[in-house]
């Protein structure tokens, strides 16, 4: 599916991320934008369909977020995955991650299932759940080390959504565009009550784009009260503010 224009423009570009990407790697991000493509046509997956766009707007996205997640055997959610952004690129390039991907739309999960199979990707689990109900859930509630969400809803939003599946030490990584900044300032009392605080904030731009981003990380750093996060619907009706 990727042209070697295309593939030498991922590889160059996950360099810029510390990723050194083998051929195998390479091979494998190749067939996720086929399936994708492929997928598309069937049901609504996203918008960006040129080849040279993928690897861009999603594959080099996804990740650059990488250096931040070490290649252990650390646990990572991925709120709103849609497609599989950023989850099944990290999963590619970091073996020995364990990924939950996270979607409320059973199509997508039939596609995540698809894609992670033939990849032959392992340790990497779809879920059909809203963010809401796995976060109430004592099986998946702070049970991971990491938890990521790529541009679903507000911040304000995104932390309830996200802070309650993530351990106490743990990390939330959001990904936003130029207005993070904006954001940030309207997440203070939701940051508080939560019970994370914000570690780290990061701008820049897309390799071989005049595309800004925002990396938001926050640290865990005490229990989310049990009464969050609050129904389906709720938190994006009436964000904590």
């Amino acid at each position: 599916m990727l042209s070697d224009k295309n593939t030498e423009l991922l590889k160059e570009g996950a360099k810029e991320y510390s990723v050194i990407l083998s051929n195998e790697q390479t091979k494998k991000f190749s067939q996720y934008a086929r399936l994708l493509v492929e997928w598309n046509e069937k049901i609504n997956l996203t918008a960006i369909t040129e080849p040279e766009d993928i690897v861009i707007k999603h594959f080099l996205d996804s990740l650059s977020i990488a250096g931040l997640i070490p290649n252990e055997s650390k646990t990572l959610v991925d709120v709103g995955t849609g497609a599989g952004f950023p989850g099944i690129p990290l999963k590619i390039t970091k073996k020995n991650l364990k990924v939950t991907l996270l979607d409320s739309l059973a199509k997508r999960i039939n596609f995540l299932n698809e894609v992670c199979n033939y990849l032959m990707l392992e340790d990497i689990l779809a879920v059909h759940s809203r963010a809401e109900d796995f976060g109430a859930d004592p099986k998946y509630r702070e049970s991971f080390d990491f938890a990521v969400a790529r541009a679903v809803a507000g911040l304000p939003v995104l932390l309830e959504y996200c802070l309650p599946l993530v351990k106490v030490g743990g990390i939330f990584i959001a990904m936003k565009g130029p207005d993070g900044r904006e954001e940030l300032n309207e997440s203070r009392k939701a940051m508080d009550v939560l019970g994370g605080e914000i570690e780290d904030v990061d701008f820049f731009t897309l390799p071989y784009s005049n595309i800004e981003r925002c990396l938001i990380k926050v640290r865990k750093c005490r229990h989310t009260p049990t009464k969050f996060p609050r129904k389906s619907g709720i938190p994006t009706k009436n964000p904590i503010k």
